[in-house]
């Protein structure tokens, strides 16, 4: 499995929208295990992404909360956390 790196608007929104909340926390460790062995249908729900994300993936953690990533030769880059709202800009 390649390695994930974080960008720093993915830490900044982790710190503000998720580590406040202990069950986020848990359920992002969770489907972060899942990630990595490879699992990318139910509960992740793994897809790719078009418009202006074109290029990229969401998986989701919990209900409304989705991790937007890109994928690269040598990792994979998490580039932010958030509802669907906060990712997308809806």
């Amino acid at each position: 499995m390649k390695p994930i790196r974080r960008s720093r608007t993915f830490d900044k929104h982790f710190k503000q929208r998720v580590s406040p909340h202990d069950k986020l926390v848990k359920q992002f460790e969770e489907r972060l295990g899942l990630f990595l062995i490879g699992q990318h249908d139910y509960p992740l729900h793994d897809h790719r992404l078009s418009g202006k994300l074109a290029g990229r993936r969401a998986f989701s953690i919990a209900g409304d909360m989705r991790v937007i990533y890109e994928e690269l030769n040598d990792a994979y880059v998490f580039l932010d956390i958030g509802t669907h709202s906060q990712v997308y800009g809806n």
